[in-house]
């Protein structure tokens, strides 16, 4: 019995995750009218999901004009998500980045090149070993000109690369930040192997391929 236990546990966690996505409070979710973030002090804000939120933080905070990447939970129907329980599949979150940027210096369709071009956009449910509609790419739009960058590049990507891309597009609803300990965790916590091995190769890559992008101090 022990040995079956966690088949079925796994069993049971994937059919959470694959269904995560298609149950009717979700398609509430993907079909609801988008919520507007008004500017701030001058500063706009975005939402990205793509996978762990650990890389997509630092990756955003490395490009010019974004002054903030917060990691956290959105595009799911429960409120108050935690790690725990996004993972679990049952919440319809995934993993997301708020990025405060000003939009004086990098615009919207800036950042969509930036959060296609640091992924595997080809990937579903996940990016590299990461795995499960917690993971999922998402981006979210707040009103029909972001939604049309959106949708106009992702075509125009899939065209190029002759591919289906898998990022889904959904109307922006609510952020919740995460937990305190996930916050700035690739500069926090350098020597962690997920750091070393996943968070840093995948930022360098990014790196490489927009170096007119990055900030002088990285």
């Amino acid at each position: 019995m022990k040995h079956l236990l966690p088949i079925i546990l796994i069993t049971l966690l994937f059919s959470c995750q694959n269904t995560a996505q298609v149950n009717s409070k979700q398609q509430a979710i993907i079909d609801a009218e988008p919520v507007i973030v008004p500017l701030k002090d001058g500063k706009a804000r975005a939402y990205f999901a793509s996978g762990c939120f650990w890389c997509v933080e630092a990756i955003y905070e490395s490009v010019k004009g974004v002054e903030e990447s917060i990691s956290g939970y959105s595009g799911g129907y429960s409120n108050n998500p935690t790690y725990e329980s996004s993972n679990t599949g049952r919440t319809g979150h995934a993993e997301a980045v708020e990025i405060i940027y000003d939009p004086n210096i990098v615009s919207f369709a800036t950042l969509v090149d930036v959060y296609f071009g640091s992924q595997n956009v080809t990937q579903v449910n996940g990016q590299g070993n990461d795995r499960g509609s917690q993971y999922r790419s998402i981006i979210f739009y707040q009103n029909d000109e972001q939604k049309q960058i959106i949708l106009e590049k992702k075509e125009a990507l899939a065209k190029k690369l002759n591919v289906k891309v898998a990022a889904e597009v959904y109307p922006f609803q609510k952020f919740w930040v995460a937990e305190d300990y996930h916050q700035d965790y690739e500069r926090l916590h350098p020597n962690h192997p997920y750091i070393q091995n996943v968070s840093v190769p995948r930022l360098n890559r990014f790196k490489k391929k927009f170096p007119e992008l990055i900030k002088r101090s990285h």
